[in-house]
């Protein structure tokens, strides 16, 4: 900086953040819209997903079963979370969930 003149950002960084402003303000007025719907869609197709996994433990043959049985490991808590949220506190046989 030189001798009597203010500090003030470069104007890269005034750019940068103007930029951040507009962002924002286009994403509150087009995505903002419909971000709840997407959310909901997302919860719904999330909850399809985990039904189709466990129709087993829901008590339907699973045609499936042999292709999702290695996706079990990495969605049991998400499943406990969707039973929980379902209403049941406690699912299926001893090993399946809690």
């Amino acid at each position: 900086m030189t001798p009597g003149r203010p500090d003030r950002p470069r104007l890269s960084a005034r750019v940068r953040a103007a930029y951040r402003r507009v962002e924002s303000l286009h994403d509150d007025y087009f995505v903002g819209r419909w971000r709840a719907g997407f959310s909901r869609e997302a919860a719904r197709q999330s909850d399809v997903m985990l039904a189709l996994l466990f129709l087993d433990a829901l008590g339907v043959d699973n045609p499936a079963g042999y292709w999702t049985l290695e996706l079990y490991p990495e969605v049991v808590e998400h499943f406990h979370q969707w039973h929980r949220r379902m209403g049941v506190e406690r699912f299926g046989d001893a090993g399946t969930c809690c």
